[in-house]
């Protein structure tokens, strides 16, 4: 696998203290990363609650963070979000309520919401220029965590606004790539492309070996689950991308694997919910909240 450029220096002497949390109805991690020379912190991919089929949002696993955080007495300086999700909705702004930080995403979410804002009908009501986050990160973008440095690494394929934080010798990958047993993400959502993601692959295996990877989810058939694995383990076994396969040889799989792939149980709320930086759509005059269903679009 040939190496790609990366616009920063990684520190990996610089190892943050990371905590997973796990939301089994999805299969999304989510983390809170810590400062080891201070007590700032980072939440990175949290999950709101949905029962889809009555309609109801709870903030179980928002909360369980948030208690984390607060009695661990630590001080959140961000809510991160690697990519606008299409299985699971984000709590960023109750956890943004309850914890305070700035939210960031990636900069080409514009892409994403121009292109779904298309999808959903949202009305010109609805801002395509990413002003619902506080801060959009543009490839080899910097930013503080308390004294830690962190960038972020712009790896488009899985959707075009896909971004890995590399936080000292730890890198947050989103969707990008799973466990070494997982393989890669699918690329066939609008704005997705195999090609594009073999590449932000390489991107990200090009970091040092020793870089560890957390993963936005895994899919465990038959052995643990999986949240942690590093570069080097994924050059060496990922089924999909290992030292060797060939960027066409990667396309061919990934774009027949992927025809093969039912869409995500709540890919239609998450959208309309993650577009708007965690937030519903607006309410109807008397107050109602509602979501659409596109028909024989997706």
């Amino acid at each position: 696998m040939s190496n790609t450029h990366i616009p920063f220096v990684p520190a990996l002497d610089v190892k943050p203290e990371v905590h997973h949390f796990f939301d089994e109805p999805t299969n999304t991690f989510s983390y809170v990363v810590k400062d080891p020379a201070s007590n700032a912190c980072a939440v990175i991919d949290s999950v709101l609650d949905l029962d889809y089929a009555s309609g109801r949002t709870s903030h179980a696993g928002a909360d369980r963070i948030i208690a984390f955080v607060k009695e661990k007495g630590w001080q959140n300086e961000w809510i991160i979000e690697t990519h606008v999700h299409a299985d699971h909705l984000s709590a960023a702004p109750y956890i943004q309520q309850h914890l305070g930080g700035k939210l960031g995403i990636g900069d080409s979410i514009n892409i994403v919401q121009d292109t779904f804002g298309k999808v959903f009908n949202a009305g010109t009501e609805f801002q395509r220029d990413g002003s619902q986050f506080d801060c959009l990160f543009a490839d080899g973008d910097s930013y503080m965590i308390g004294s830690m440095k962190a960038y972020a690494l712009h790896t488009p394929g899985h959707t075009p606004a896909c971004m890995t934080h590399v936080i000292g010798d730890a890198a947050f990958v989103g969707d990008t790539i799973f466990m070494p047993e997982g393989g890669s993400a699918r690329a066939d959502f609008p704005g997705g492309n195999a090609r594009t993601l073999y590449r932000s692959i390489c991107r990200v295996l090009s970091l040092p070996g020793k870089t560890r990877l957390f993963m936005c989810h895994d899919y465990p058939d038959g052995r643990p689950l999986g949240w942690e694995s590093s570069v080097a383990a994924e050059r060496q076994r990922n089924i999909h991308v290992h030292d060797g396969v060939s960027e066409d040889a990667f396309v061919l799989m990934r774009e027949a694997r992927d025809k093969t792939l039912d869409m995500p149980r709540l890919i239609l709320p998450s959208l309309q919910v993650n577009m708007r930086a965690g937030h519903m759509p607006p309410a109807e005059p008397d107050g109602k909240v509602f979501l659409r269903v596109p028909v024989n679009l997706l």
